[in-house]
């Protein structure tokens, strides 16, 4: 059990918590919302210890094992899979031990730590930190790439793989889908869903907090308040909160006006001062009930474009690839018009932002035809784009660029809409997060009126109140729309077609996303089995390749010769596996008797651990042995 007891804490001189109490059982999935800036991530970091609390108690449970997933990663040159397994830093100790111990030719601590990894699963390690790496999307080639070779995004997934790998009591997730594609969000989410231990997630995907969270804490007005359910439950009952709050609000306002009325009246009077003065001292016990407050901070609307011409984009029998490398499209027709509403599915890596990038122009088809109308004008959204903000320029300035000409206050009421308002948006944007850099590149293309939109992943770092503020714009915008997001609520309430990009084309999905879930799960088992039948099918052409029976007759009879070392020294393998095996059941059985344990037993016990440890050596090198023996004869067979 975690809790935390009248805490306050703040950064720097801003109050992000005050007088928080707030329980999280074992096995919970909270989810922790609220506007960015509330304290989310700063009650993590409190809880990791990186900060202390200004009043009020954190009790922790001891030896608590907490994972997160960390920030930073340098270009260090070890393997995907090597950076993944340092997650579980008690297998890399024991493993560090473990070595020394051989070198010291040890056998009794060796014993002892081969038990040891054994208990927290070490030997299966290698296993589950490929499993975790290729839910999240990387292909088993790629999990023995250098950590170096990986962009920001990609290394953020290493990371996230490496926190989840670790063997943890509290799992700290601070926006975990942010550099995930739908494909690893589903994936993650099903993960996330048998975690057994306590889970707090700070997320702004509604339908990934739908899925995934027991409870949900809101942080509003430096208050901490808890919900049981998940996002939509938490709405229904938030909602019915507030309309109490206000009821109780306006009914105290009411009592306190009636109050402050007779003291008005009757204070002065010698008949009527003791009760004015007892009204005074109610009014003073008291305690405030404020207003409830719903209100968003954003407010915008796309307006109107200028000219919508029909049609506004087409791409005609377009092939597009990178060179010495397959074609990610071949023949890709597609033509948008005004009111095209267009979602793209498709699993990682078969070309959705590619696909964003030709119609965009960003990138030239090498065959084929992108033509677009004289009076389109395009609203282009990507995350990269955040990049090529001027740092220096404050927010009010960069949409003066976009419009020379433009009143002032007319730019600044329309930022407000945005929420950037007073200083905010005037400062330069150098220190803006990622959050609000999304909210100026947003409001930079809002105000171009563009009558086509194509949207990369737009709500990466979006709050829910912006997100929904951008949903709600989307669904009355009047112009063609494209786009890519991991975010189901806003692929299901602004898409009108899914079309789906796979195998080299773009082609309409006629389900709905539990329909595209299903997809992926039996494409990835249809792509498992394709791949096991191509290796039978390649060893049967080779194997029938003799030009007439007497070869092949030759052919095979010079096989087995050449198989019959190998099939020799598997044998000689299984027959010592089979004997160490059956010792090693002999000496634990041993170790299983208590009488073993008592001081009389001491150089038996220590010639058994060390029989022990040495014999699990020997097995685990025979395994291995077995198994590299057993692969070559599958490729010769």
């Amino acid at each position: 059990m975690i809790r935390l007891q009248n805490l306050s804490l703040r950064r720097g001189t801003k109050l992000l918590l005050e007088d928080v109490n707030l329980t999280l059982h074992a096995g919970n999935r909270v989810g922790l919302t609220g506007a960015n800036g509330c304290g989310k991530s700063s009650l993590l970091a409190l809880l990791r210890g990186e900060l202390t609390v200004d009043a009020g108690d954190l009790e922790l449970p001891s030896h608590l094992a907490i994972a997160h997933v960390a920030q930073e990663t340098p270009a260090l040159e070890k393997s995907a899979i090597d950076h993944v397994i340092d997650g579980d830093h008690e297998f890399r100790l024991l493993e560090s031990q473990l070595a020394e111990a051989e070198q010291a030719n040890n056998g009794e601590q060796l014993g002892l730590l081969h038990g040891k990894i054994d208990a927290i699963g070490g030997y299966a390690i290698q296993s589950r930190a490929g499993q975790l790496l290729h839910g999240l999307g990387f292909t088993a080639k790629q999990q023995l790439h250098p950590v170096s070779s990986f962009s920001g995004g990609w290394r953020m997934r290493l990371n996230l793989a490496q926190a989840l790998l670790c063997r943890s009591d509290l799992l700290l997730l601070d926006e975990p889908t942010n550099h995930l594609d739908l494909e690893a969000v589903l994936w993650l989410e099903q993960w996330l869903k048998v975690y057994s231990g306590t889970l707090l997630l700070i997320s702004h995907d509604r339908d990934f907090l739908d899925s995934v969270c027991s409870h949900i804490t809101h942080i509003e007005h430096q208050r901490a308040n808890s919900y049981t359910g998940n996002y939509s439950d938490f709405e229904r009952q938030r909602a019915a909160r507030l309309i109490q709050q206000q009821s109780a609000f306006e009914k105290q306002q009411r009592e306190r006006a009636h109050m402050e009325s007779f003291i008005r009246r009757f204070k002065a009077k010698a008949t009527k001062a003791k009760q004015a003065q007892s009204r005074i001292k109610a009014l003073e016990r008291m305690e405030v009930i404020t207003a409830a407050h719903i209100d968003s901070p954003f407010h915008f609307v796309f307006r109107e474009p200028e000219k919508q011409p029909n049609p506004l984009l087409q791409l005609n029998k377009v092939d597009f690839g990178y060179a010495e490398q397959p074609p990610i499209f071949k023949q890709l027709n597609i033509n948008l018009a005004p009111g095209s509403r267009l979602a793209l599915l498709g699993p990682n890596g078969a070309g959705k932002s590619t696909l964003i990038k030709l119609l965009c122009g960003e990138l030239a088809a090498t065959i084929g035809e992108r033509k677009a109308h004289d009076d389109l004008k395009l609203g282009y959204f990507a995350q990269h784009q955040l990049e090529l903000l001027d740092p220096q320029a404050s927010a009010l300035l960069h949409v003066q660029r976009l419009d020379p000409k433009a009143r002032e206050q007319d730019i600044r009421d329309f930022l407000g809409g945005f929420n950037f308002r007073g200083e905010q948006a005037d400062s330069p944007v150098a220190p803006f997060s990622g959050g609000e850099k999304a909210r100026l590149v947003l409001a930079m293309l809002v105000y171009q009126k563009p009558n086509l939109l194509l949207l990369d992943e737009p709500t990466n770092h979006l709050d829910l109140e912006m997100r929904h503020a951008l949903t709600m714009a989307l669904q009355d915008y009047p112009g063609a729309l494209v786009l890519v997001s991991h975010d189901r609520h806003l692929l299901r309430t602004v898409a009108d077609e899914l079309y789906l990009v796979d195998s080299q084309a773009l082609q309409p999905f006629t389900g709905d996303l539990e329909d595209y879930q299903r997809w992926l799960t039996e494409r990835n088992r249809e792509q498992a089995a394709a791949e096991k039948a191509a290796e039978s099918d390649g060893l049967e052409k080779s194997a029938s390749s003799a030009a007439n029976r007497k070869e092949q007759r030759k052919l095979d009879a010079e096989k087995r010769k050449s198989l019959k070392p190998l099939q020799d020294k598997l044998k000689k393998a299984e027959k010592r596996l089979d004997q160490v095996n059956e010792l090693l059941d002999q000496a634990e059985a041993e170790l299983a008797k208590p009488e073993i344990y008592d001081q009389t037993n001491k150089a038996k016990l220590a010639e058994l651990l060390q029989q022990q440890g040495s014999l699990k050596s020997e097995q685990e090198q025979l395994e291995e042995s077995w198994m590299e023996l057993t692969d070559q004869l599958e490729e010769m067979v």
